[in-house]
């Protein structure tokens, strides 16, 4: 494996890093709340009284946030090469995945091992596990 230097952005992936990790402080800190993205979506499908309206912002944060590095630099629209059936699929199983660990990559791998929870590492562990077994199988096994 090698790295591509030409491509290769550690300042903005540091800056984005530095964004997410002062964005999940300041929502455990303000709101008393993990910032796991299944967790906040499902808490819009289906609200408790009360509990909606920060949800809401931090949508609409994620949704708005690629037009707003726009206005300050080239965004690149992203290119996926693959199937619509093979990104439902993919959805489908990501959810799946997602209900199974009770929580996400971001609840557990960004907040949960920075609260340092076992179930966090275990967790994270596993995700990295399935999706590196995933691409061997996709890019070397399968013709």
């Amino acid at each position: 494996m090698t790295i591509d230097w030409a491509h290769f952005t550690p300042w903005t992936s540091l800056a984005g890093g530095l964004i997410i990790g002062l964005a999940a402080g300041a929502l455990i800190l303000g709101v008393g709340r993990i910032m796991g993205a299944a967790g906040i979506l499902g808490g819009v499908v289906d609200p408790r009284p009360d509990d909606i309206e920060w949800r809401l912002w931090l949508i609409a944060g994620l949704l708005l946030a690629p037009s707003a590095l726009g206005l300050f630099s080239a965004v690149k629209t992203p290119i996926i090469e693959t199937s619509w059936p093979a990104l439902v699929v993919s959805g489908l199983l990501v959810g799946f995945g997602t209900r199974l660990g009770a929580g996400c990559t971001s609840g557990h791998g960004i907040c949960g091992i920075s609260r340092l929870s076992p179930r966090s590492f275990v967790a994270t562990a596993l995700f990295m596990a399935s999706g590196f077994a995933t691409v061997f199988v996709v890019r070397h096994l399968l013709p």
